[in-house]
């Protein structure tokens, strides 16, 4: 299947909208209670590719490239989860929307995270897809920032392809089309000053201010469900659980069988689950 045969029959719109000066693409489908869907790391809309035909059949999917990410504005400063937070309410807000469910994968758990702590009030349900290093390991830090910035800087297939590999359990789920979009993404002029400026938050100093921490995951009141993998490349299962902990209330699930992408290779069990949870379906 390709990101085109996957969308062939969804009746969605590819737009850009201004969220408080940022120039902002989305690709949206559905009717029903809004849903936001937020990337990873030098991630972008397509890593949703997989899942918009079967969540638009109960949702309004919005998917959108985050502030520095895809095809987004890049502005020339660090990218901080309070610059990718203020950002996602500037897209809530151009949207004319109230509240919003969050759905979050990687960094954009993070961010999905941090926004429901920080904005309870615009948040009905809040789903975290193996939001990445909770315990902030030296080692995953460094490598997903080599790793990013060389697909960046020395952008050719081979190092993009590794970059994509890594968040796969099965590496053959790295499609030739996919490693072609994330290769024309990373080939914009603009993206090698923005990859310094999306890894920052790899530097243990600048993360420390934002690390998952009770002081502000405790302030999270909208349900939640944590949805780990048995093969995550950044954190346990055993780490995993420790935000159940920091998160009041929040309910923790495994897909197994997947690695840090389980949109992409369980889309199925991943659809299921956000419709179960989000819309209180036993089935």
């Amino acid at each position: 299947m390709t990101i085109w045969t996957e969308l062939a029959d969804v009746a969605f719109k590819l737009y850009y909208l201004n969220a408080n000066g940022i120039r902002t693409r989305v690709l949206e489908a559905g009717e029903g209670e809004p849903l936001i869907l937020l990337h990873g790391t030098g991630g972008h809309i397509e890593a949703y590719a997989r899942n918009i035909k079967g969540l638009s059949g109960h949702f309004r999917v919005i998917c959108i490239d985050m502030v520095g990410h895809g095809y987004t504005d890049k502005p020339d400063q660090p990218y901080t989860i309070d610059v990718y937070s203020d950002h996602l309410l500037g897209v809530i807000e151009a949207l004319g929307l109230e509240s919003v469910h969050l759905s979050g994968e990687s960094l954009g758990g993070w961010v999905a995270a941090w926004f429901a702590a920080h904005y309870p009030e615009r948040v009905k349900k809040l789903v975290l897809n193996t939001p990445g290093n909770v315990n902030n390991k030296p080692e995953v830090m460094q490598r997903l920032k080599e790793s990013t910035v060389k697909a960046v800087i020395e952008a050719n297939r081979e190092n993009v392809r590794t970059r994509l590999e890594w968040l796969m359990y099965d590496k053959s789920q790295v499609t030739e089309e996919l490693v072609d979009v994330r290769l024309q993404i990373y080939s914009q002029p603009e993206f090698r000053r923005a990859v310094y400026n999306i890894v920052v938050l790899q530097d243990p100093e600048t993360r420390a201010k934002y690390t998952w921490d009770a002081s502000w995951c405790g302030k999270i009141k909208t349900p939640t469900l944590l949805v780990w993998t048995d093969h995550d490349p950044t954190s346990t299962v055993e780490e995993g659980k420790l935000l159940k902990e920091l998160i009041p209330g929040s309910e923790f699930m495994v897909i197994e069988g997947a690695g840090h992408w389980p949109q992409w290779e369980k889309t199925e069990e991943f659809n299921r689950v956000h419709v179960q949870f989000l819309l209180n379906r036993s089935h």
